[in-house]
Parts: C-alpha cells; sequence; structure tokens
C-alpha cells in the first residue's frame, strides 16, 4: 500500500489516496500502521476518496482502529494532498465526512498549500446531540466528578465530542491520569474528546488535549474550536483567539452573527512510502 505520511502541528496521520488504492478492513490497517515502533507511526488512518456530494471524501480512523467524524488538522492535510498531488487545481474546495460536508480555502505559495482555513460549521451545545447524557438544554461549567476530583466542564461537538475544562497550569496537569478518565466517563456514550485550557489573556490561550481512541496528541482541529467556543461561552476571551497548543499554533474565529466557526493552520508533507499489508 503506498501512502503519505502528513501532519497538522503533530497532529500527524497516515495518508491514502483511494483513487488509486484500495484499503480492504481499514480498522485493522490503522491500528497497524499508527504503531510507532512496528508501524509508520501515527495518530491513525485518513483515507482520501472520491464523493458523490463533494469534490472529496475524507475516512478516517483513529490509532485504535475506531472510526471517527472529523479532524480539524487532518483535513487540512487532505486539501494539502489533493492539491500539491494535482487531485485538483482549485483553491476553493469541499470534503465530505462523518460530520457533514466542510468547505475549504487554500493559500498556496510557489504551487504549494501553505495554509489552509475551514469552515467547520455551527458548534453542536445541545447535549443529546454531542452526546453527553444530561437533561440540561446547554452544559456550561457543568460540575462533573471524575477520578475523585470535581471539575468543571463546558460541552461541545464540531462534528464528534468535546468536553473542555479550565486550568491554572496546562504544562503541569496531569493529564495521562485525568485525560483517559474524561474519555471514558460514564456520560458520554460515545466516549469524548477532552481539552485542557489555560487562560493567558483575551486572545491567547494555551491548550493540551486527550483524544479518544488515541490519546494525548500534539494538536486536535476540532478541540481547538470547540475549545474556542468553549472560552467565549464562558466569557474568558474575545471571538478570535490564538491556541497555543503541543505542535504549534492555530487561529480560531467563531463568527457569532453566522453561528460558524473558521480555523487556520498549517499543513505538511512529512514523506512517502509503501508498506506491505
Amino acid at each position: 500500500m503506498k501512502f503519505t505520511k502528513m501532519e497538522g502541528l503533530g497532529n500527524d496521520y497516515v495518508y491514502v489516496n483511494c483513487f488509486k488504492e484500495m484499503v480492504e478492513n481499514p480498522q485493522s490497517v490503522a491500528i497497524k500502521v499508527s504503531d510507532r515502533h512496528f508501524g509508520i507511526g501515527s495518530d491513525g488512518l485518513i483515507l482520501i476518496k472520491p464523493s458523490e456530494v463533494a469534490d472529496f471524501c475524507m475516512d478516517m480512523y483513529n490509532a485504535d482502529g475506531s472510526r471517527s467524524e472529523m479532524c480539524g488538522n487532518g483535513i487540512r492535510c487532505v486539501a494539502k494532498y489533493v492539491y500539491d498531488y494535482g487531485l485538483t487545481t482549485k483553491t476553493n474546495i469541499s470534503i465530505e465526512t462523518l460530520a457533514g460536508i466542510k468547505y475549504l480555502d487554500l493559500q498556496v505559495e510557489d504551487g504549494k498549500v501553505k495554509l489552509v482555513t475551514v469552515n467547520m460549521g455551527a458548534p453542536e451545545l445541545v447535549p443529546a446531540n454531542i452526546p453527553v447524557k444530561s437533561e440540561k438544554d446547554i452544559l456550561i461549567k457543568e460540575p462533573i466528578e471524575v477520578g475523585g476530583r470535581q471539575y468543571e466542564m463546558t460541552c461541545v461537538s464540531m462534528g464528534n465530542p468535546h468536553s473542555i475544562v479550565f486550568v491554572e497550569d496546562t504544562e503541569n496537569f496531569p493529564l495521562e491520569e485525568v485525560g483517559p478518565q474524561f474519555e471514558n466517563h460514564e456520560v458520554f456514550p460515545n466516549r469524548v474528546n477532552a481539552e485542557f485550557i489555560q487562560i493567558l489573556d483575551a486572545k491567547t490561550v494555551n491548550m493540551r488535549v486527550w483524544e479518544r481512541g488515541t490519546g494525548e496528541t500534539l494538536a486536535c482541529g476540532t478541540g481547538a474550536c470547540a475549545a474556542t467556543v468553549a472560552c467565549i461561552l464562558n466569557g474568558l476571551t474575545e471571538n478570535e483567539i490564538t491556541l497555543h497548543l503541543l505542535g504549534g499554533d492555530l487561529l480560531v474565529h467563531w463568527d457569532r452573527e453566522e453561528n460558524l466557526v473558521y480555523m487556520t493552520g498549517p499543513a505538511k508533507i512529512v514523506f512517502d512510502g509503501e508498506i506491505d499489508l
């Protein structure tokens, strides 16, 4: 199987051009290629496919083989792949995902995509649609007990479920312990991605993320978007902020009038290769 390894702020995936390649049992392939000792090493597998409703289709699998609806860093890399490898000459494209069709603007320099802005759509705040088990209309600063400790979470879906918690210090937060406890908490029927946010000022935050099915990653695009919405709903920041993630920075803007979230960030090709399955 021929593949391309790409990364967006260190959130790395193995990409396969399914216009040319056939991938049987992608769940097991995702587990194999994601292994950082015996495989290629990645946060998961993303298949680039034809679409009947958009320019392209993104089919995504986590490192544990579970399927995911959407990945903000991953979809930026898909955009770079299809342009840089000549699958399209358009700089405004649409990509079908399990979270709906996303629209992307490509910033091209010297014939290659450097930055991508993604219209991530409207944030979902209704608990049943995230999903989170709750009778409330919206979950802002909602108390939750995790691992014997009390936290306050704000829950948002950007096509996949996120629980955002504000902390004093992201660097020293015990994410390896707390992250899996959030991910598998009983109130999240489909598990959850957990973001831990430190407010620096009205325009800047630090963020660490525990992604369901993968663990801590260097960046999460949908998580950054969900975190931005949570920051604004809690009155902590302006409507456009820069998020410092372990892998780099993302710029996210929530247009409150249109109720659309826009994310801008880089995408890079690491290497091309071929692996026997």
